[in-house]
């Protein structure tokens, strides 16, 4: 296939959705973590849970980069925005993540901090260029396949002398995530979360490629499949699932083949090395402190680090107790187990991460959601 329409083939989809039902053993159940919030969209866009038969599962996992982040360092970036002579730039989803106080960057913005949305981390680069009397704060976040982006940015910023360009970085990794999930409570000793195979993320599998993944499947006995993000995509890589786990089978397979190898983009991951080190630890929402789970800059490129030049907070904050994203995170939970829900969280005024993200799994099921229709039958 060719073309973006071909992996949207009605008719494809009814075949792949008819075979995984003649194929899934209707004396078992099947748990399925989509670990990427590209994914949770995409089944929610296309209905994809409704083709599937009721014993096969999916489960939205924490691939949602703007999601994870913590409360408190929604707060430390604030803070930072307050600095006097500070010009605050980040990617447009974190300016309405609520942090404590039901502060966020926007809000923040218009007290009258100068925080502003740029489209890629060169943009920040240009406006610390343009702007040589003011700090330009770059509110870095995401896993691996935004990482090299702003190391990008930071060489630039080296190469042209700037001074004044500063990185708050928020880079996470995706096999650490896994990990955690794979040893906590809910999934190890208590099964409240069964899981029993994993999607595999698309756009981190191409910096990072398909090798990682082997150690989950051969450690934990859990198969995993990276899958695009299309919905031919998906149903196909939940059929390449059920199979293996029909067959005892626990093995890193590639249905993303056209953008996805085993060893990923080895520049990429050349210039991230050179950048960037681990974190013997970083908070996650929903999942607490995770092991060598973040990047901060290396030594050589302190004078870009902005922790290093400002004394940034380093506060834990609790979340929001009425709010439920952080459960959704850990696969513990829905969106709509949660009671905010489509009352008081919406898009328009979200109280937690899940509901801004265009990865966020209470944004997919607010916008593709049934739960409106369901609620007018339940009022007629």
């Amino acid at each position: 296939m060719k073309y973006i329409d071909e992996f949207r083939d009605g008719d494809a989809a009814g075949r792949l959705a008819a075979a995984i039902r003649a194929e899934a053993d209707p004396a078992r159940t099947y748990h399925i973590m989509e670990f990427c919030g590209g994914h949770t969209h995409a089944i929610s866009r296309y209905g994809l849970e409704d083709l599937l038969p009721a014993n096969v599962r999916m489960i939205h996992g924490p691939g949602c980069p703007v999601c994870v982040l913590p409360v408190g360092r929604i707060d430390a970036a604030i803070w930072l925005a307050r600095q006097p002579g500070v010009i605050l730039c980040t990617y447009g989803d974190m300016l309405r993540v609520p942090g404590s106080k039901r502060l966020s960057l926007l809000k923040v913005k218009a007290e009258g901090c100068d925080i502003r949305m740029v489209y890629s981390t060169l943009d920040a680069v240009k406006l610390a260029a343009d702007n040589p009397d003011r700090s330009v704060v770059f509110f870095a976040i995401g896993f691996e396949t935004t990482t090299p982006p702003t190391a990008v940015a930071i060489k630039q910023a080296a190469a042209l002398g700037l001074s004044n360009f500063f990185v708050f970085c928020n880079h996470v990794l995706t096999p650490s995530a896994i990990t955690q999930i794979l040893d906590s409570p809910e999934v190890r000793e208590l099964g409240t979360v069964q899981l029993d195979a994993f999607i595999g993320p698309a756009h981190v599998s191409t910096i990072i490629g398909s090798a990682p993944y082997e150690y989950f499947a051969e450690e934990y006995q859990r198969p995993v499949v990276i899958a695009g993000f299309e919905p031919l995509d998906v149903l196909q890589a939940v059929r390449m699932l059920v199979a293996q786990i029909n067959q005892g089978r626990f093995e890193v397979e590639n249905e993303f083949a056209r953008a996805v190898t085993r060893d990923g983009n080895p520049k990429a991951k050349a210039l991230v090395a050179e950048m960037f080190e681990l974190r013997k630890s970083f908070e996650w929402r929903g999942l607490g402190l995770v092991p060598y789970s973040g990047l901060r800059i290396k030594e050589a490129f302190a004078a870009f680090d902005a922790e290093r030049h400002w004394d940034v907070p380093a506060d834990s904050v609790a979340d929001n107790k009425a709010c439920e994203c952080g459960a959704i995170l850990r696969g513990v939970k829905k969106p709509t187990d949660c009671k905010l829900f489509g009352t008081v969280c919406t898009p328009e005024n979200p109280m937690g991460s899940c509901m801004v993200s265009a990865e966020g799994a209470c944004a997919a099921h607010w916008t593709y959601g049934r739960f409106r229709d369901m609620k007018a039958s339940d009022a007629s």
